[in-house]
């Protein structure tokens, strides 16, 4: 059946069973736009900016499993893709950014709204195309999908000039995928694996270091059971977070810069090191010199190149996290480690999370007792700086995919355009946005979507009046310098929630937190609860940039 290229867009979408579409309209895009308004087949989402538009693709993908979609126009609607897109590859996390272009015989002529934004994107995207010939649209398509959500997960981005939408040709998607320079391997090296079996099997204090890789590959149930078979503690990423259920008597929680204090020194103390999943960010290793010094470290992960990029690698395995995990079982020997798991306790004991309990109102606080009111059966979306870490270390997770933050560029203005995808992902949790009243505006006209589509998330400013995470360092690192980290002229938050039709509530008294969250829970609207928390609360545990994760400012003992 011969289509217009705009339709072949719509109906590659349909193939690949999309559900949901995010996207906003302009010039070099109105072909597809124009196609869509014929079309009921999947739900279109209107951001009011395009980053939001990408954010709240990403947030859908990071709960439902399933690639984001997203359709811009040229010129600055693609660049205002381009910090969405660099959040999701460096989360890893399948996205297809579709953006309009320019008719071909005008790129490179400077014409109106053009950008090269193949060239723009293409360090910050696992591929992308530039479709100049109609006849390799819809494969184009098609290859995109399959790159996006293989192998290490990432976003593509497929380039569209205006006349390839408006132009004509047979509509066929049954040609199968196949780029020979990409083979990604999922089955893992069987001798590797019996290596590993061997080293966990003589292991004396080993530890599972897990990142996001094991969610992404759905590895969260064989990982615990292999650590429940042999005794080994199970430390996180900030990216892996509910991968293994908080209170389960394994998890050490989050390690790094504001990990716990447990999870460093077990990993500092180790003699071996299963990393699954996790890339050795730098804000995990801290000095990597002094990284783990006494360990064995073993290496799973699907993408090569992550692996022994930082740190050296005893035993390399590329494969799927799940796949090899499953392989790995049935090699290792049941065993107790009551001494090493011992420690580990007494560590706990010494230096558990915590802060100071008074009457004032803290951010931490908070993050608790959503987690308490919710008994962990909620979607906590952040923002980035402390509100993020606290959010880390102070919530109760219980399944995968129920905690969605910015990682690796660490993105302002993530959390609230986040959660609008992440609820529309499940109707039936309760979506939180955790943010500060810095990162809160940087996207906050997104509220606009939210309540026009109906999309009822909860949105928590933990509100110091600072731009609270640099703030921090200022005080710590650079002797209370506030070099432009007081935020001064805040809007009113609640009277701006009310004017985009939302529910605002202020809290100010630490007695009135429990009751604002379960009223905010009880409205069918979207609710932004303004918490007027202590001015200078720090994060901690916190280790400064350039020291070894042993090397930590504790905070309260």
């Amino acid at each position: 059946m011969e289509m217009t290229g705009a339709q072949i867009i719509i109906e590659s979408l349909k193939r690949e069973n999309v559900e949901i579409v995010f996207g906003y309209p302009g010039g070099q895009i109105i072909p597809t736009f124009d196609a869509l308004y014929d079309y009921d087949c999947f739900n279109f989402i209107l951001p009011r900016h395009e980053q939001g538009g990408v954010h709240a693709a990403d947030g859908y993908a990071r709960v439902s499993g399933k690639p984001g979609v997203v359709i811009v126009t040229s010129g600055p609607g693609a660049t205002n893709t381009i910090t969405g897109i660099a959040n999701a590859y460096m989360d890893s996390i399948p996205l297809i950014c579709i953006t309009g272009q320019v008719p071909t015989n005008l790129i490179g002529n400077d014409a109106f709204q053009e950008s090269d934004i193949t060239g723009l994107t293409r360090p910050i995207t696992k591929h992308n195309f530039l479709v100049k010939d109609i006849s390799e649209l819809a494969y184009t398509i098609k290859k995109a999908f399959y790159i996006a959500t293989t192998g290490r997960p990432g976003p593509v981005v497929i380039d569209v000039p205006s006349d390839i939408q408006k132009a004509s040709y047979e509509f066929d998607y049954s040609k199968e995928v196949n780029i020979r320079s990409y083979k990604p391997n999922y089955e893992g090296n069987i001798k590797q694996i019996k290596k590993v079996a061997e080293l966990i099997n003589e292991a004396k204090t080993p530890i599972f270091y897990a990142g996001g890789g094991v969610i992404y590959s759905e590895a969260s149930a064989i990982l615990i059971k292999i650590a429940e078979k042999v005794d080994i503690p199970i430390t996180t990423t900030l990216m892996a977070l509910g991968a293994v259920p908080t209170k389960h008597p394994l998890n050490l929680g989050m390690l790094g810069m504001h990990g716990t204090y447990y999870a460093n020194l077990s990993v500092q103390t180790s003699d071996l090191i299963i990393a699954v999943g996790a890339r050795f960010d730098d804000r995990v290793t801290g000095k990597v010199s002094e990284f783990a010094p006494n360990a064995k470290i073993i290496h799973i992960d699907i993408d090569p190149t992550s692996i022994a990029k930082i740190v050296k690698v005893d035993v390399p395995i590329v494969g799927d996290c799940k796949i090899v995990l499953d392989k790995l079982l049935d090699f290792i020997e049941k065993k107790k480690n009551p001494d090493w798991l011992g420690k580990i306790k007494k560590w706990k004991q010494e230096c558990p999370l915590t802060y100071k309990k008074d009457d004032s109102l803290r951010p931490q606080a908070v993050v608790e007792k959503i987690a308490e009111i919710t008994k962990g059966d909620a979607i906590i979306c952040t923002d980035v700086g402390q509100h993020q870490m606290w959010a880390a270390q102070y919530s109760n997770f219980t399944k995968p995919r129920t905690f969605v933050t910015s990682g690796g560029l660490g993105t302002m203005g993530f959390g609230l355009p986040t959660a609008i995808g992440a609820q529309l992902a499940d109707m039936s949790k309760n979506v939180f946005v955790i943010a500060g009243d810095g990162g809160i505006q940087m996207n906050i006209q997104e509220l606009a979507t939210a309540v026009l589509n109906k999309i009822p998330i909860k949105v928590i400013i933990l509100n110091n009046g600072y731009l609270g995470m640099v703030r921090q360092w200022q005080e710590i690192l650079y002797n209370k310098r506030y070099s432009h980290t007081l935020l001064c002229g805040n809007p009113d938050f609640v009277k701006l929630a009310e004017s985009y039709g939302a529910v605002g509530i202020r809290i100010t008294k630490k007695d009135d937190i429990e009751n604002a969250i379960k009223k905010a829970i009880d409205i069918d609207n979207v609710v932004v609860l303004d918490f007027m928390v202590e001015k200078e609360e720090n994060v901690f545990p916190f280790v400064p940039g350039g020291k070894a994760i042993h090397e930590i400012m504790r905070g309260l003992a």
